[in-house]
């Protein structure tokens, strides 16, 4: 399992620590760090759709331009924009061992995986 994020992101921590408590092994990778990995994120595009990955709640998304923010219309604006702007990426991304993707941290949800 990998859960993508950053490590400062508030529902990263969470989540984090969730998985901690149900002792569940997992690896991290840390986009402020080893940036957003294109082949995943497209991986990702594909089985959710560009939308759920979009953060448009967060203090990035808020902060672009208006401009940049209506330019984003479909998968391959958002791709660019997520490339360049990894902190609009709403986290945690988690791909499960089953192979299933996740985005968010939600609890009972994951409980299911």
């Amino acid at each position: 399992m990998i859960v993508y994020g950053i490590p400062n992101c508030d529902t990263v921590k969470r989540a984090r620590a969730w998985l901690a408590e149900q002792g569940r092994d997992y690896g991290f990778h840390d986009f402020k760090k080893a940036g957003v990995p294109e082949a995943r994120l497209d991986a990702w595009i594909a089985a959710l759709g560009w939308e759920p990955l979009v953060n448009r709640q967060g203090t990035t998304w808020r902060k672009l331009d208006e401009t940049v923010r209506a330019g984003v219309v479909d998968a391959a604006s958002a791709r660019a924009l997520m490339l360049a702007q990894a902190s609009v990426i709403k986290r945690p991304v988690v791909e499960w061992d089953d192979g299933r993707i996740s985005v968010g941290f939600d609890a009972a949800r994951w409980a299911g995986f």
